[in-house]
């Protein structure tokens, strides 16, 4: 049984509202007040929330603004009853978290209409949430024992030579082995910190008061950055005289820490699924109010079926070609730039390449 809380400071209305749902098979919690419809709110976490805008003390932006404060009630659908629905208040309510607006006076068709649509909306959500879990579950549960297994078989198996045999080996067999002991290290330090990244974003999209945190963070010089990331990664692969950059500046309403991720993630998969002797393009620049990070590889690129299910460890084509990592890198990119209010978008062509464009929107100061 669905619970809603009613908050009104006229009784008769009260009343009738509950009669009204309880004939619709509905649980009625009332409040008198704003005040008490938070303690409520609070306590007993109702499906939906019906609360009048004009009351005394904590009116009903007030009550609104409270709930979508906390973290436990963030999430209530609410619908602010109102005889005075003018476009201001609407506005306001609206920017304040309201789900919809229920003029005064009002039928009863009409009050269920909206609780029927918040409610069904509600459970949509709830839906496509679970189903996201489940898929995420799935693939963790089918990938990250091997993606673990691979660089740990590497570390141990050499280790072990190493603590046993090493006298018996030559220096450049303990160099190799070295290194192979490294590369798997690095291979494994990148799982994990994928794996806490995109736990962290996750929780930071679910909290909008953090979201809205996030976007006030700025980096003032974001050219330097994509700069240093892109030739580091162009080193370390070997493939400097494959680069080339044409890049702008102009502030950028991220920080530098989450801006370096975006270029960390997405040049690192522009190298890693493209041939040495293959061009590599990234260009910076402003165009309206956003600045566009483009990153081009002439690699063995991605079929639209495929950039259609972006997702939470989703490799691509795992069976055809050896990948490392849980495939989160490219989410992690999308998801950090939707956070910041950009979009990221993919264009890419089988055995051709594929091009990946992040909009961020400017600095208010730009």
């Amino acid at each position: 049984m669905k619970k809603i809380l009613v908050i009104d400071d006229e009784e008769w209305l009260r009343e009738m509202i509950q009669l009204a749902l309880r004939q619709k098979g509905y649980e009625v919690v009332e409040a008198e007040n704003g005040e008490v419809g938070i303690e409520k709110a609070r306590k007993t976490l109702p499906d939906l929330i019906l609360c009048d805008v004009n009351m005394g003390k904590v009116d009903g932006y007030l009550t609104l603004s409270s709930l979508r404060s906390e973290p436990a009630t963030a999430a209530i659908p609410f619908i602010l009853m109102t005889g005075l629905a003018d476009n201001a208040g609407m506005r306001h309510g609206m920017e304040l978290g309201a789900d919809d607006y229920l003029p005064k006076p009002f039928t009863i068709e009409a009050l269920y209409a909206a609780v029927e649509a918040r409610i069904k909306k509600a459970q949509a959500l709830r839906d496509e949430a679970e189903k996201k879990l489940a898929d995420l579950r799935d693939n963790i549960s089918m990938m990250l024992p091997h993606e673990m297994r691979t660089p740990l078989n590497g570390i141990l198996a050499y280790g072990e030579i190493l603590a046993t045999d090493a006298a018996s080996l030559q220096p450049a067999e303990i160099a190799e082995m070295g290194q192979i002991i490294n590369e798997s290290g690095k291979r494994l330090e990148r799982l994990i910190e994928n794996f806490l990244i995109y736990s962290q974003i996750e929780l930071i999209g679910a909290d909008p008061l953090r979201t809205n945190a996030l976007r006030k963070k700025q980096t003032q010089f974001p050219r330097k950055i994509v700069e240093t990331k892109v030739r580091q990664h162009a080193e370390s692969a070997g493939r400097s005289a494959d680069l080339s950059m044409d890049l702008s500046d102009k502030p950028v309403a991220i920080s530098e820490e989450y801006l370096t991720r975006i270029v960390d993630e997405l040049i690192h998969n522009a190298f890693k699924f493209s041939k040495q002797g293959t061009p590599i393009q990234v260009s910076l620049f402003p165009s309206e109010n956003s600045l566009v990070l483009s990153i081009s590889d002439h690699g063995r690129g991605l079929g639209t079926e495929y950039i259609r299910k972006v997702g939470a460890y989703m490799q691509f084509d795992r069976k055809m070609h050896e990948q490392q990592g849980l495939g989160l890198g490219l989410v992690i990119a999308k998801r950090l730039t939707e956070l910041h209010g950009g979009n990221l978008t993919i264009q890419s062509e089988k055995n051709v390449g594929t091009t990946v464009v992040v909009k961020l929107p400017l600095s208010q100061a730009a």
